[in-house]
């Protein structure tokens, strides 16, 4: 049995189709808010931690780095996913938090860019992640909250590209000023508060009208608990999430590193063919997932299409020990950005639909996110040691690969078993 035991259905599920201007106003604030926070993630703190540490200190430092950052995520997510379940604001249950977390992440970004050391920059990324996940937890929930299950998929799919053009943006944005560190860390902020406002307006959020039951140590523990035995379908889910991102974390944590290794850039070229990769990522995955989003709505298909994304993103994974030259590095990015489309236009979707309770959606996605976050604090420091085995130059990197790509198989093959959705 599930230690939660707060679960009693509040509000109704959603059977109304959500319009245009949610759909926008969701995007819009998806896109701006990953500018915000994964232009530091990807290459803002490998520079920033490159401007501190001696070069051969450098793998080590952002493993520190990005690890309690992804730490604190983990911790974040759940607990204000399940805050705001159980918030009673006249201003709704989400909507308070999507806002005032925002504004937190854009003051942490700014004291990153000028912290001096390790010790402060880690601080700051961990303040950060801690703000960001107060307003991303209760901002995923609104699709629970809000979209059918005949929209799901596509509403899945544009956030999954929204996503992603803000990855691609804040790598341009990061490359532009990759010596402007205050203005690469926090300016994007501005836009991503601007972002959530502009949602926050919009959203239709849902009153708890009356204060839920105060929760003891062992429920606010459970928050972090749902029973796998009960939630099979939910657990395996979660399993294969975090996998594929653990994959997808090894390798991203350390491509800045894996381009001037392998390849032989300098630190100049790296960036520019970071961004670059990220750009033809982006393209095949906004192909990909948009008609995946399409196809699995209409059909109400979800298991194959995230089984089979995951299989080929574990494949492309490995082929990246084999690339010699910076243009079979972008075919294999094109790959990637492929079955991860399709990967990010079902999987939410598939998600929402096998989710203990609806009205704990903010917990119950808090506890999910955990197979977002978990990878980022496993990979640097899994990533890191790997590189070193063999290797006296830390440059173990088809080993890393490798591991990469049998996590991504064991992700997809995890899928199949799920009952509740075909």
């Amino acid at each position: 049995m599930s230690l939660d035991t707060t679960s009693n259905q509040l509000f109704p599920e959603p059977t109304r189709p959500v319009g245009l201007k949610y759909i926008a106003a969701l995007v819009f604030a998806q896109f701006v808010f990953f500018i915000a926070l994964l232009g530091p993630a990807i290459i803002g703190i490998g520079l920033k931690v490159q401007s501190i540490v001696p070069d051969e200190e450098k793998a080590s430092a952002l493993g520190i780095v990005a690890g309690f950052g992804a730490l604190v995520a983990v911790i974040a997510n759940v607990v204000f996913g399940r805050i705001s379940d159980r918030t009673t604001s006249r201003w709704g249950r989400r909507r308070p938090w999507i806002v005032s977390g925002t504004i937190g992440m854009g003051f942490a970004l700014a004291a990153m860019a000028v912290a001096p050391n390790i010790p402060l920059l880690s601080v700051g990324w961990c303040f950060a992640q801690l703000a960001a996940n107060a307003a991303f937890a209760p901002f995923i929930a609104t699709i629970s909250d809000q979209v059918p299950t005949s929209q799901r998929a596509s509403v899945s799919a544009y956030l999954g590209i929204a996503q992603n053009i803000g990855i691609l943006v804040a790598t341009y944005v990061a490359e532009l000023f990759a010596t402007e560190m205050l203005i690469m860390f926090a300016m994007p902020s501005l836009f991503a508060v601007a972002g959530m406002l502009i949602f926050a307006l919009v959203l239709p959020d849902r009153q708890l009208k009356t204060a839920p039951p105060q929760l003891g140590v062992r429920e606010w523990l459970a928050t972090f608990w749902i029973d796998p035995r009960v939630h099979t379908d939910y657990a395996l889910a979660w399993l294969s999430r975090f996998l594929i991102l653990l994959a997808a974390f090894m390798f991203t944590t350390f491509r800045l590193f894996f381009l001037q290794d392998r390849l032989g850039l300098s630190l100049e070229e790296a960036p520019a063919v970071v961004t670059r990769g990220v750009f033809v990522f982006t393209v095949t995955l906004i192909l990909f997932g948009w008609v995946a989003g399409k196809i699995s709505d209409r059909t109400g298909r979800r298991k194959m299409l995230v089984a089979g994304s995951t299989l080929f993103f574990a494949i492309g994974t490995a082929l990246l020990v084999h690339i010699e030259t910076v243009s079979g590095f972008y075919a294999v990015e094109a790959l990637l950005g492929a079955a991860f489309g399709v990967y990010v236009a079902v999987d939410m979707a598939l998600v929402v639909d096998v989710l203990p309770n609806p009205d704990d959606a903010g917990k119950d996605l808090g506890v999910f996110n955990i197979a977002n976050a978990l990878p980022q604090t496993v990979a640097p420091a899994l990533g890191a040691f790997l590189l070193s085995i063999a290797s006296a130059a830390n440059q173990n990197y088809a080993l890393l690969l490798y591991t990469a790509g049998f996590a991504g198989l064991i992700g997809a093959l995890v899928i199949l078993p799920i009952k509740k959705v075909k």
